[in-house]
């Protein structure tokens, strides 16, 4: 009961002003709450009671963590009454009189529909509906206001209308539940059909209080897909609150609040029951977005029903015009150029499962990393099992292997559409996570295909979850996390409960006798398919077999490829000329590329050599056409030998790259002389050295024999005046040099090969002997 007659009060009458609202809420059939115009913030709002008259009192539920009280049920038509008056007022401008203020503040008075008095009397309009009984007791006899009240009441009765119907109202007495069972096997029951409802409560911009029609369930109601900003409760029971809290409560309270609506309710996390509140005039989520009332939450979008693009293009436009809890925004590529943003680019290489390097239209090479998605992964106990084996990411983490073939398959040497997303900052180590440089976190696209998309859906990748005030994200994040949910639904790769798959992959690089075993079966074999795992140089490369599941170092045949800068230990060893460009060429012609191979032989190091055919095109041919390296003697047994020879003529005489430094020989001039009818032999008397195998020697002439005896003297009395320094000469292939011999003399020679910097071959260039010496047993000339 919340209404009193004039005389019944002891506090002194108020002024009787007219003054003017907007109607907020009804509380029951003889009180409402009334609020001003919004000038700056929330409008300050008043109760007002219904002089002379009561209505029944609405139900009430017992008061939490009280065990004695009981939930009290509504009086006899107080609900009608309620929504007679909640229907004719709700969101209208009202005035009313204040007739009696009591000494708690409570303010009686009468109330019209409109702006002046010459409106509806609602009192009146409630008496004569059945709704409301007049308190005679404080009648006074001279007061037409009063008089009418009573005259309306007895026509009322007469007409048996509401409170005056037979039966005494008990059927108006609602059964209302305020706790559901199981509140998940009730949302689900309702199948996501809206049901009609009214909001009884906001309690803040997004969490409501609706009673669900027509069963009377009063159900707590979180919006899905947003949060507003909330009042923290502080330990003495008082409300702070966050920034744009009361403005966002207002917001949903001047639409929603005792309206009529339908609501569909979406799901029940942890007895959290989501739902979206539909209304004639508009979808309040989306409002309260695009106004910045507040923001997308990650975890209960994927159940919002009606498109969660749309919830993201609201929350996006509030960004962009930094309203209200935006005002501050930055976004996270606001410094970039357009250009930088968006770009064309053509895929070189995959990294892992989740990033790839592209090559720009100006020649820039740029490494991108597919926005919130995170590679398959192994935890630490299973990576540090088997601590003898060398840990390989791209072979031993599950699904490592599946996600990158289905990248490289998909995109190597296409050309993607790459919008960037954010950058993100480099960060230090941390005790459980290595350290990270600089990353260019973008959405990649071909065919209109998000990869980072297709590539959930597969279960070969997972989607990073982040902290709610956390923009550094993905532009397509609501589909990565939809494509996550159906891989896992599906049960596929990452989410599959089958057994995990294993690649056993023997890498045989510089195993000389696992090379050897190998050897015979790849000869045999003819043309092997293979992928280019890595790209070492112009003419070295890592090849993976997959007949074979073994990985493979592969060198060139028929072609001397200019060599790349290397550490050695007497120091970097310089890059020649071109072998920058000659590297890079071969890298995106071949680079993760499926080719065939021939293998003809193998060196002492276990690297096997042979041809390299990609798309009906000889590697060996194209980096010799190109002028990127020169035709080695060793090819003349081959079938391509003409095919190199011809393209290097080109490059020669056109004086390209390789050969720009190329001066032909003089030509000598050709002495014509009569051929004799005999031979004559013109002897001379040598000294055999050596006798290869091949049955080739080697002899020195005796005449200048003492010429020779002469300047090897001198060259070792110079050598043990001024011996060699161990380590200060880097020998390479076709140096002249000096070595010692098992003898322990010094002798003039030529290197051969440089197997490493402590093996190498040495040919003496007086005798003919081949040899190996340890570095410190030779020294440049």
């Amino acid at each position: 009961m919340a209404s009193v007659s004039a005389p019944a009060q002891t506090a002194a009458a108020a002024s009787a002003a007219l003054q003017r609202g907007i109607v907020k809420m009804v509380l029951s059939g003889c009180a409402i709450i009334v609020r001003g115009q919004p000038r700056g913030g929330p409008p300050p709002e008043r109760q007002i009671n219904l002089s002379n008259i009561r209505a029944g009192a609405m139900a009430r539920r017992a008061a939490q963590g009280q065990p004695d009280t009981k939930d009290t049920p509504d009086e006899p038509w107080a609900f009608q009454a309620r929504e007679f008056l909640r229907k004719k007022l709700i969101g209208k401008e009202v005035c009313f009189t204040v007739e009696i203020k009591t000494a708690l503040g409570r303010e009686y008075g009468m109330v019209y529909l409109g702006k002046d008095t010459t409106g509806e009397n609602i009192a009146e309009t409630l008496v004569n509906e059945g709704f409301a009984t007049v308190r005679r007791e404080g009648i006074r006899g001279n007061n037409p206001d009063q008089a009418r009240l009573c005259e309306l009441e007895d026509q009322s009765k007469s007409s048996k209308k509401g409170l005056w119907s037979e039966g005494g109202g008990t059927h108006t007495v609602r059964d209302v539940k305020y706790t559901i069972e199981n509140p998940r096997n009730f949302v689900d029951s309702l199948h996501q059909k809206p049901i009609n409802a009214i909001i009884e409560h906001v309690r803040d911009g997004s969490v409501v209080r609706a009673l669900l029609l027509p069963d009377h369930y009063l159900v707590t109601v979180m919006l899905s897909g947003v949060k507003c900003p909330t009042f923290k409760r502080e330990a003495d029971g008082t409300e702070t609150p966050e920034s744009f809290a009361a403005e966002a409560k207002f917001f949903t309270e001047s639409r929603l609040l005792q309206r009529d609506v339908q609501i569909i309710l979406e799901s029940c996390p942890n007895q959290i029951i989501l739902g979206t509140i539909l209304h004639p005039n508009g979808n309040i989520t989306e409002l309260l977005l695009k106004e910045g009332f507040a923001r997308c939450v990650d975890w209960s979008m994927a159940v919002y029903t009606q498109g969660a693009e749309k919830l993201r293009a609201a929350e996006r436009s509030a960004k962009e015009r930094k309203v209200r809890i935006w005002k501050d925004y930055v976004a996270p590529t606001a410094n970039m150029d357009q250009k930088d943003r968006q770009f064309v680019a053509k895929v070189m290489q995959v990294v892992n499962a989740d990033a790839m390097v592209v090559k720009l239209n100006s020649g820039e090479y740029k490494t991108i990393h597919l926005s919130s998605i995170r590679p398959p992964r192994i935890e630490g106990e299973e990576k540090n099992k088997d601590k003898d084996k060398r840990f390989r990411p791209l072979y031993d983490i599950p699904y490592m292997f599946e996600a990158r073939e289905f990248l490289r398959k998909k995109l190597i040497g296409k050309k993607v559409n790459v919008t960037v997303d954010y950058i993100r900052a480099a960060t230090g180590p941390g005790e459980s996570t290595p350290a990270f440089s600089e990353r260019t976190c973008a959405t990649v696209t071909i065919g209109g295909i998000n990869i980072a998309e297709a590539l959930v859906s597969k279960g070969l990748a997972t989607v990073i979850r982040y902290r709610q005030d956390d923009d550094q994200r993905s532009s397509h994040y609501d589909e990565l996390l939809a494509a996550e949910a159906r891989a896992i639904k599906n049960g596929k790769g990452l989410h599959s409960k089958k057994e995990v798959p294993i690649h056993r992959v023997a890498d045989i690089s510089g195993e000389t006798q696992k090379a050897k075993q190998f050897l015979p079966f790849l000869q045999r074999a003819g043309r092997s398919e293979a992928v280019v795992e890595y790209v070492f140089s112009g003419s070295r490369l890592k090849l993976y077999m997959p007949k074979e599941t073994c990985l493979i170092t592969f060198l060139l045949a028929g072609i001397e490829c200019p060599r790349s800068s290397r550490n050695l230990p007497g120091g970097m060893q310089v890059a020649e000329p071109f072998s920058e460009e000659a590297m890079l060429f071969t890298k995106e012609l071949v680079m993760q590329r499926e080719v065939e191979v021939e293998v003809e032989s193998m060196d002492k190091a276990g690297n096997f050599i042979g041809w390299l055919h990609i798309e009906g095109v000889n590697l060996s041919v194209a980096l010799v056409e190109s002028a990127l390296s020169k035709v080695h003697f060793t090819a003349e047994r081959s079938a391509y030998y003409k095919t190199l020879v011809s393209a290097e003529e080109g490059c020669r005489q056109r004086k390209e790259k390789v050969w720009a430094n190329y001066e032909e020989k003089p030509v000598e001039e050709v002495v014509h002389l009569s051929e004799e009818k005999e031979r004559v032999a013109n002897y001379r008397a040598v000294y055999v050295t050596e006798i290869t195998d091949q049955l080739h020697f080697y002899s020195q002439d005796v005449e200048t024999g003492g010429q020779l005896e002469s300047l090897m003297e001198t060259m070792r009395a110079e050598i043990a005046a001024q011996p060699p320094v161990e380590g200060s000469y880097a020998a390479r292939r076709g140096d002249y040099c000096i070595a010692k011999f098992a003898d322990g003399e010094w002798y003039r020679a030529r290197v051969e090969k440089v197997e490493s910097p402590a093996k190498v071959h040495v040919f003496y260039i007086d005798y003919g002997n081949v040899s190996n010496f340890v570095a410190k047993h030779f020294d440049g000339v």
